[in-house]
């Protein structure tokens, strides 16, 4: 019989931690620094490489350019693909030098990863809402539309107006 997964494990940390008498709601910093002073958590040997890899990923993701027209943009994307193993893997390129079809797979993952978390934002409002609010319903309307015209509105209005206030 296998063990709980990682994921359980962290999770058990946290009921620990409550369980403990520990201040909730707590940051995460919290939560880790005593789990490990109380040995709930022993750290693992570290991978360099592993360790190096994801803080060049999240340092690649946020990198970011001034296109032609003036926006601010991503410079680097990932895209899931297969290697020579067969195995999945994440393949990072620029925006200046990526092929259509890497810049489709990878701003498709984006746009997906953008609808799982409206998914379970809709879920854990309905959930608050329908348990545990008493007042009126929290809406949280998921059409987005008007907040990105909104949002580019404002960064084009930003754009124009910086240089006459610094110049």
């Amino acid at each position: 019989m296998r063990g709980p997964t990682q994921q359980q494990q962290y999770l058990d940390i946290k009921d620990a931690y409550v369980a403990d008498g520990q201040p909730w709601p707590a940051r995460m910093r919290e939560m880790a620094r005593w789990a490990i002073a109380t040995g709930k958590y022993e750290p693992p040997p570290s991978d360099a490489e592993e360790r190096l890899a994801r803080l060049m990923a999240d340092a690649l993701a946020q990198e970011y350019i001034t296109d032609p027209q003036g926006r601010s943009v991503r410079r680097n994307h990932a895209a899931q693909r297969r290697n020579k193993d067969g195995q999945f893997a994440w393949e990072w390129d620029s925006i200046d030098h990526a092929s259509r079809p890497h810049m489709e797979t990878a701003l498709q993952t984006r746009r997906q990863a953008v609808v799982a978390d409206c998914k379970q934002l809709k879920t854990d409002a309905d959930s608050y809402n329908e348990n545990y609010n008493p007042g009126e319903p929290i809406q949280l309307p998921l059409d987005f539309t008007n907040d990105v015209a909104e949002a580019e509105a404002l960064e084009a209005l930003t754009r124009d107006i910086e240089p006459a206030l610094t110049g």
